[in-house]
């Protein structure tokens, strides 16, 4: 029989001290990067720290960003993001920080273009079981703007704009203006919807966790943010809230200069604070890149006046799906004081079929991190289940066939019966799986193999 050794805890050897200079999550891009745009070339610290010059140079027309970046790109790519522009979902919005942040000289391959600036050549088609609104967040609404899917939380759509438009937001339904592909639906920041939403969480004692998104947070004046947080504040049964914002990512700017934002953000933190109450920021990093010297000012801005801020990650392919890329963002925004929370599996959205990737990624990527760096700033990789599952471990299957990429999830909190089917992009399949897909017939074929293979499992 073979012998068992058990080593002492003295007779471990040393970690060998590190090199400082491959601690590479704190090397934070800094300097007069963005005078590397011919358009920015003139522009002072002061100016670009400017919140309000940032709001006003945002660029929301495919024409006059092609002129910003023509003399940095080929002609061939300027044609290309043309025809994307056309065929895209979303409208275009795009801050000069943003903008500037983009390598350039590799366009198409540079993380954040691909999340911002659609591209004819790389666009595919979208999957057959696609729903504009796939997570039915319209079909949960008791009121317009005001989801209401798990049993304590509700998700709280207080206006339909945001800093920057992503290619792959999920609410490409409602936010933005009118596309060539999609007419939006309106939630416009008024005070009598607001309202019925505020009566609605009243009415419901069991509600005790109230997500302020939209659209975005940071589009919110400093009064709506008074006005929300207050309100919410009031009311007895409200225990935790949080403002979500993809702002930090594109426009920290505005968290260092927009003085009365950040003081109504604030003040609401500490009232909330007094009475026992959990306020928090949410924001949306994705990528290393995206936090600079001026995210990390901006973040210990936040720091000092006691306002925690958590991170939600979109899974993107040739984004963040490398392990490398997505431990760097993990650490970058653990030293800069943002913990890590989630990182969704791509959602099923319209027009951005190149930037999904799969289930078992996704397991592979969570598999990567995990024990990396402390528990509270490591995300959970989570599948938000179409149809209205709501959020499930990407891991937490009842089923997933890597072949046709149908996985099979359990929702028991929002629907005991249901099962929550997600798919993934039919051009990362096996040659047997897209064939299947090819063949209407299949589609439901596959779909009942799946679910009967999950019930199966119950048994």
């Amino acid at each position: 029989m073979e012998k068992l050794t058990i080593v002492g805890r003295d007779e471990h050897p040393q970690k060998a001290p590190v090199d400082p200079e491959s601690l590479v999550h704190r090397q934070l891009l800094g300097g007069d990067f963005w005078r590397k745009i011919p358009a920015y070339r003139d522009i002072d610290e002061a100016t670009w720290l400017d919140h309000r010059w940032q709001s006003k140079h945002t660029i929301v027309k495919p024409d006059k960003l092609l002129d910003v970046v023509q003399e940095l790109v080929t002609p061939g790519f300027i044609a290309d993001a043309r025809e994307g522009f056309h065929r895209a979902p979303m409208s275009l919005r795009v801050s000069p920080y943003l903008l500037s942040l983009i390598d350039w000289a590799n366009a198409y391959e540079d993380p954040l273009r691909r999340q911002f600036i659609p591209l004819g050549s790389v666009l595919r088609p979208d999957h057959p079981k696609l729903d504009l609104d796939s997570l039915h967040e319209q079909a949960d609404a008791p009121v317009p703007g005001l989801t209401h899917r798990y049993p304590d939380k509700a998700l709280f759509l207080a206006l339909d704009t945001c800093p920057v438009y992503c290619r792959f937001c999920t609410r490409s339904y409602a936010v933005g203006v009118d596309t060539d592909q999609v007419e939006k639906v309106s939630l416009k920041p008024t005070v009598d919807r607001w309202e019925r939403a505020f009566e609605y969480i009243a009415s419901r004692p069991e509600l005790e966790d109230i997500v302020i998104s939209g659209g975005d947070s940071y589009n919110l004046r400093a009064e709506h943010i008074t006005t929300i947080g207050n309100r919410l504040l009031d009311l007895p049964n409200v225990r935790r809230m949080r403002f979500a914002t993809k702002g930090p990512a594109v426009m920290p700017q505005k968290i260092l200069t927009d003085d009365p934002w950040f003081a109504a953000l604030a003040g609401v933190v500490e009232r909330g604070r007094k009475l026992h109450k959990e306020v928090v920021l949410h924001t949306h990093f994705n990528h290393p890149t995206e936090l600079t010297e001026i995210t990390q000012r901006a973040m210990n801005r936040l720091f000092e006046a006691g306002v925690t801020v958590r991170n939600q990650s979109v899974l993107q392919r040739g984004v963040n799906d490398a392990p490398e890329t997505m431990r760097l963002l993990i650490k970058r925004m653990s030293y800069l004081n943002v913990h890590a929370y989630y990182v969704y599996v791509h959602d099923l959205v319209k027009g951005v079929e190149d930037l999904r990737t799969t289930v078992g990624t996704a397991i592979e990527l969570e598999k990567q991190v995990r024990g990396l760096t402390a528990g509270f700033n490591t995300p959970t990789f989570v599948v938000d289940a179409p149809g209205g599952g709501g959020k499930r471990d990407c891991h937490s299957f009842e089923h997933y066939n890597p072949e046709t990429g149908i996985s099979v999830y359990r929702s028991p909190n929002v629907n005991e019966a249901a099962f929550y089917c997600y798919f993934d992009p039919i051009d990362l399949l096996s040659a047997a799986g897209q064939q299947r897909w090819a063949d209407p017939a299949e589609h439901e074929l596959m779909l009942a193999e799946a679910i009967a293979a999950a019930r199966a499992r119950q048994r």
